[in-house]
Formats: structure tokens, sequence, C-alpha cells
């Protein structure tokens, strides 16, 4: 059997089984196997375990259940709703400053947490609610939550990333700096839709009303006193200057990331039992049992992922697409278009995790081979893949959504998401206009490449 018809099976095989309805990582692992058994020598399958393990056996990837501990603790603290309800305070009389309140807080959060979901449940739960009572249209308030959330895998510090750094062998400390260039772009972005489309419903609603029609809650004044100001950052300070504290210590040379993530892990668990009173064993158990799950999880499919990734190299499918895809001679940009459009389809049924970890041993080398910058294409391709969390068919950020605001129809928070969707297009074009976007603040700090 020729390498490219073991290939186009090995594919083919792959989404039969993952669309069966199979968990992502047993499906990898499955596949794996079974094309061992068949087309490699038998003793390979004594090795299974083995592989698994010296495939997970770095030190980069001790930091994901750390960080994982670290957004677990945040996210099912009150740290979301308090970091949401100050920013609104302080910018309440800006045009739109709800939203940017929102997409402000979503970022922060971001930064802190590590992750998408729990930035969608931290803020969604209080914002989504705090919106809609004040005249924002249900698919407006679910779409600006979703996109916020994205920039869990975009602002450091980002698991995703930490899969590129390994799959790619790249700096990881470049790649975090490298997104927050990119993740304040969108932050600016989907910011300037806020007020955009707070304006347009505000003079939709004034509108209404001066015809007659009911007074929207869009139209109501609100006021805070200095003193309630003031009131509302002590509880969000600490959190802030934990996020400050973690990137000083990591990119000021005092820690690796693994002793930075479980710095952040060990301090946010302090915050929550001097903040919150949160330090019984009956309160961290949700947030240990959370962070068990979600670790347990996601290590299982990057060490499946992982396997399937060595079978394929094993039997020169990844290195015979590879240069069948340079073969093509494609120019530049035509190579990095149709691998975005690879990555976005991929998008549509799995996770980043699994795109990074399957598809990198194809895409990377011909990318080295037409002259990108690694550290680069990350950013630009997790840009990509945060679109795959807010458009159907998966988009975990949408049933995020509609499982904290089950009222709201599905087809409003599609059609909600859509503009940011279009938002991020564009940062994925000013990008690869200006790469400096992302490249400068790395090169600036620890030298050029």
């Amino acid at each position: 059997m020729s390498e490219l018809t073991l290939g186009a099976l090995y594919g083919a095989v792959t989404l039969v089984v993952m669309f069966s309805g199979m968990p992502i990582a047993f499906a990898l692992g499955v596949v794996a196997t079974g094309f061992m058994y068949f087309f490699m020598p038998p003793s390979s399958l004594d090795t299974i375990t083995q592989n698994v393990y010296e495939e997970m056996a770095s030190i980069t990837l001790l930091s994901i259940p750390l960080f994982i501990l670290k957004g677990a603790a945040i996210g099912k603290s009150p740290a979301g709703r308090d970091l949401y309800s100050a920013i609104h305070t302080w910018m309440h009389k800006v045009p739109g400053g709800l939203g940017i309140a929102n997409v402000f807080a979503c970022a922060l959060f971001a930064a802190m947490a590590g992750s998408s979901p729990a930035t969608c449940s931290a803020i969604g739960s209080a914002g989504i609610p705090e919106m809609r009572k004040r005249g924002y249209s249900p698919g407006f308030a679910a779409g600006i939550i979703a996109a916020g959330g994205t920039l869990g895998i975009l602002l450091p510090p980002s698991i995703t990333m930490i899969l590129y750094a390994v799959a790619a062998e790249q700096s990881l400390g470049r790649l975090f700096l490298a997104g927050i260039g990119p993740g304040i772009l969108l932050v600016i972005l989907f910011a300037g839709y806020a007020v955009y489309r707070a304006r347009k419903e505000y003079r939709m609603a004034l509108d209404i009303y001066q015809k007659g029609g009911e007074k929207s809650a869009y139209l109501e004044d609100e006021h805070f006193t200095l003193k309630e100001k003031v009131e509302m950052l002590p509880r969000v300070l600490p959190f802030i200057v934990l996020l400050i504290g973690v990137m000083v210590a990591l990119y000021g040379g005092f820690a690796t990331p693994s002793e930075t993530a479980g710095l952040g892990a060990l301090l946010a668990l302090a915050l929550l039992a001097v903040i919150y009173g949160v330090w019984k064993p009956k309160d961290l158990s949700p947030i240990l049992g959370s962070s068990i799950k979600e670790s347990t999880m996601l290590l299982l499919i990057i060490g499946m992922s992982l396997l399937y990734s060595y079978v394929m190299s094993y039997l020169h499918i990844s290195q015979s697409a590879a240069a069948w895809v340079v073969s093509l001679h494609l120019s530049k940009w035509v190579l990095l278009a149709v691998i975005l459009l690879m990555v976005i389809v991929f998008g549509f049924f799995l996770p980043p995790v699994s795109i990074i970890l399957m598809t990198a041993p194809i895409i990377l080398p011909p990318l080295r081979e037409a002259g990108f910058d690694l550290i680069w294409f990350g950013i630009v391709m997790t840009v990509v893949m945060e679109m795959g969390l807010i458009h159907p068919p998966v988009g975990l950020n949408i049933f995020v959504i509609k499982n904290i605001a089950p009222d709201i129809p599905l087809k409003d928070v599609v059609w909600g998401v859509f503009p940011f969707l279009l938002l991020m297009v564009v940062a994925v074009l000013l990008l690869c206009v200006f790469p400096s976007i992302a490249t400068g603040l790395p090169d600036m700090i620890m030298g050029a490449k």
C-alpha cells in the first residue's frame, strides 16, 4: 500500500470513528492502536504505554494541570463577578460601557484563568443578566461573552500555546509574549464593536420611546458614587497583582513556566482563603475535583494525540503529506491560506488541543520551508482556532452560553457571535500585514531570533 493510500485510509478511519460519537481521546487511541496492529511490527503494541509516557514526559506539559488548578480556583470563586462589577462601576458612563466592561472583564479573567469555557461561565453568569436587564439584545449579550471567552487561549497563560510550544519545539515564553499584542488587538476590536452596537441599539430604543412605545432599560441612567467605586477595588486588585506577579516571575527569568504555574495556583488558593474565606475541605473539594477531572481529560487527549502523531510519523504519513504539500510549489501566502482553511474546517469538529497535535507534523515543515516564523504562525493559528470555539457545529463557548442562559435561543447566540467571527478574520489579516503585532514584544524583551 502506498503512503498516499495509507494516509487517506488513516484520515478516513479517523473521521468514521470520531463521527461514531466516541470521545476524542479514545477515538484517536483506537485508530492509532489499530494501525499499529495492522501496519507496524507486532512488537510495537508492547511499547504503547512507553511511547505515550515518553511523549508526555515533558516538563512543559507539567504546567498544564497547575494552570488548570489556578483557573479552577479563580473560576469557582466569585472573582469573575466581582471583576465584572468593578469594571462596570468605573465604565458605566462610557457609551456602550457595559459591553466594554464585559470585554475587559473577559480579557482580564482569561489572563488569570487561562480557560475559555471558565471565562464564559464566570463572566457570562453575571454579565449576560446585567446586559439584558439594561436593554441589550439577547444575541448581542450572548455574542460578546462567547467571543470574549475565546481570549482564554490567546492571552497568557494559555494551555493551547503550551501544547503548540511542545509540538513546534518553540520557546513557550516567546509564545506567551507574542500572544499579548494580538490579544490586545482583539480586545480593541471587540470593544469598538460593542460601542457601535450599543449606540445602534440605544438609538433604536430611543426612537421607539419617542414614537410612544415602551421605555427601554437602555434609556435609564445609572449613577455610582466615588465611594461605591472605591469599595469595588479591594476584591479585584489582589487578583490583578497575582496576574502581574506571575507574568513578572515568568518573563523576569525568576521561574520556569511550570514553577510559575505552581506559584500561581498556590497564590490563587491563598487569595480565595483570605478574600472569600474559601479554605475548608468542603469548599476546596469542588475546585480540586474540577481540576483533577479537567486535567485528566485534557492529558488523556494529549497522550492519545501524541500516540496518533507517532503512528503517522512511523508510517511516514506526515512526512509524505508534508513533502506533497511542498511539491505543489504554492506561493507563500496561498500555502498559508490553505493551511488556515484546513484548521477552520477541523475546528468544526475538534478542540484546539487535538488540532495542534494532529496537524503539527504535517503543516509545520512546509511552513518552515516557506520561511514563516513559527512563533508568528502559532499566534495566527490560535486566533483561527478561537473562531472554532464560537462557530457551529461544535462551538464549545456557544454551548457554555446556552448552559448559563438557556432562555436565549441558539439561533440568537449564533447570530450574536457572527460579527465577532468577522472581527477575528480582520485580526488575522492585520497580523499578516503587520506581523510585528505578534513578534514585536518578544523580540524587544527576549531579543530577535
